[in-house]
């Protein structure tokens, strides 16, 4: 006999397909994730040789800024159609659309696009695309996996965002060693054979909430949802402090501390690889204690650390101190953020809801790197930049305790009266 679905407007979930669930969702978690992480390594490919670029074509600071900020910017508005089209076609259709339409400007790229600033920047607009698959990987882990889990499993996912420590590794070694066209190819060739691979292997969970009204109906609903907006503006905090980290944190190193092009891409790679682990983590810790207190903690850290630098201290210790104290948080933050979407959206509506909020995140990753060229070009310092970080983190704590917590806790409440967080703390 049927069981009816918990939530949306989908088929009913046969008692086969949900014994056979468990089985599968290792391996639908695995395969996109392992897709985000390459659709993200593409992303990220122009982060690690902008200051080739600005020595070979001559950039200002803030035409450097803006070839790495482009792809964010352009990755990050595409993930709100991207997203309503997953709630729509699912990702078993989306993931390998997403991953070949990206092969294309990262060929151009390689092979033409490079030799000029606005080739750079028509290559780079196009390379947005990889940055759109995260929209297409969170509805399809949170179809997958059930609630209480959900937090863990779309942190595991998001630790895809470790893409971006493949290109810091391997982009400017590959230029080194062989040219300028090699990562491209590399990553063109990567993305093809998974192009493949997702095509044959990944399935929609059994039963997913398909919508049946128009796109633009859809977007209009998600827009007047709380969640929505709450977790944007939180999003564009601790994603959107990790991608300006990520794509800017070369140039800082470098301009600050005057370390060579190589050993800041290095230093880059550690940033990421702290924050990729710290993803899963929040995510568990939200499943366990809540996303809002996870949020909390996180957003303080990255206050104090944001503060620490903007003194400039030495690399050694305090510098390190405050860099991967704000990867730990920022990355936790993420898989936080995601946890509270995954507990307070529709399961119809998960993709629309994380379009906008991926997509502010990833606007929050392409202003900084502009004002922070813009301040360092300026005052020949990172001070101001690193003072209004932290200015902001602090006002997304006050926001978290004020506003995200107790809608939090209504929810937690409504489901389950014993759920993390709701007996011990007044609404």
């Amino acid at each position: 006999m049927d069981n009816p679905r918990e939530t949306g407007t989908g088929p009913p979930v046969r008692d086969a397909d949900r014994a056979a669930a468990p089985g599968r969702r290792g391996l639908m978690l695995a395969v996109v994730t392992a897709g985000f992480a390459l659709n993200f390594w593409a992303w990220a490919l122009l982060s690690p040789l902008g200051p080739r670029f600005k020595d070979i074509l001559d950039l200002s600071a803030f035409e450097q800024s803006l070839l790495v900020a482009v792809p964010v910017v352009v990755g990050s508005l595409g993930r709100i159609p991207v997203g309503a089209l997953t709630d729509r076609y699912g990702g078993r259709v989306m993931f390998p659309l997403v991953s070949t339409a990206t092969i294309v400007p990262v060929l151009y790229l390689g092979l033409a696009g490079h030799t000029s600033l606005a080739g750079l920047l028509a290559g780079g607009f196009f390379l947005g695309i990889g940055g759109t698959a995260f929209a297409i990987g969170v509805p399809f882990v949170n179809a997958w996996f059930p609630p209480e889990r959900r937090g863990l499993a779309i942190g595991v996912f998001g630790a895809g965002m470790g893409g971006t420590a493949i290109s810091a590794l391997t982009t400017v070694q590959l230029v080194d060693r062989y040219s300028i066209t090699t990562p491209f190819l590399v990553t063109a060739a990567v993305l093809a054979a998974y192009a493949v691979l997702a095509a044959v292997l990944l399935r929609d969970a059994p039963g997913r909430a398909v919508p049946t009204q128009p796109l633009i109906r859809r977007l209009g609903a998600t827009g007047r949802l709380g969640i929505t907006w709450q977790a944007s503006a939180l999003y564009a905090v601790a994603f959107g402090g990790y991608v300006a980290f990520s794509v800017y944190l070369p140039v800082h190193l470098q301009n600050a501390y005057d370390l060579e092009p190589a050993d800041a891409a290095r230093r880059m790679a550690g940033f990421v690889l702290l924050a990729v682990l710290m993803r899963p983590a929040g995510g568990w810790l939200s499943d366990r204690f809540g996303p809002a207190r996870v949020l909390a903690f996180s957003l303080a850290v990255v206050t104090a650390g944001a503060l620490l630098q903007s003194g400039t201290p030495p690399l050694a210790p305090w510098g390190t101190v405050a860099f991967l104290s704000m990867a730990l948080a920022l990355g936790a933050g993420s898989g936080a953020t995601f946890a509270l979407v995954a507990l307070l959206t529709p399961a119809d509506k998960v993709g629309s809801v994380t379009g906008v909020v991926g997509a502010a995140g990833g606007l929050g990753g392409f202003i900084p790197p502009l004002v922070m060229g813009a301040v360092y070009g300026a005052t020949d310092s990172y001070a101001g930049g690193m003072f209004l970080l932290a200015a902001v983190a602090a006002g997304a704590l006050a926001y978290t305790m004020a506003r995200v917590r107790p809608a939090e806790i209504r929810s937690r409440s409504a489901r389950d009266p014993s759920a993390p967080g709701v007996t011990d703390v007044r609404p």
